[in-house]
């Protein structure tokens, strides 16, 4: 159960590093750094209600309207189009 939990977080993790690093390589202009200073299965992205539901409406990715993302919900399959998504609903391109 330990080794579970813990491959769970290492998962984690690099999924938030991965969003990190994806961000910032599309050029955003914002900072990112809290995404991978945050622990746990959630993390805050920063973003406002309206991007939140930008991202929705545009993009089909849901998360609540305060910008918390369920970072289990990220994968090695998906991070790229989620990474694209939020640039494209922050960056206003």
């Amino acid at each position: 159960f330990v080794e579970q939990c813990m491959g769970m977080a290492q998962r984690i993790n690099s999924m938030r590093s991965k969003l990190r690093e994806a961000l910032e390589s599309l050029g955003s202009t914002r900072s990112w750094d809290h995404i991978t200073k945050q622990i746990g299965m959630f993390a805050y992205s920063g973003m406002s209600k309206e991007e939140v539901t930008a991202l929705r409406e545009k993009h089909h990715i849901y998360c609540t309207l305060d910008g918390r993302i369920s970072m289990a919900g990220v994968t090695s399959n998906n991070v790229e189009y989620i990474a694209r998504a939020i640039y494209d609903v922050t960056e206003g391109k």
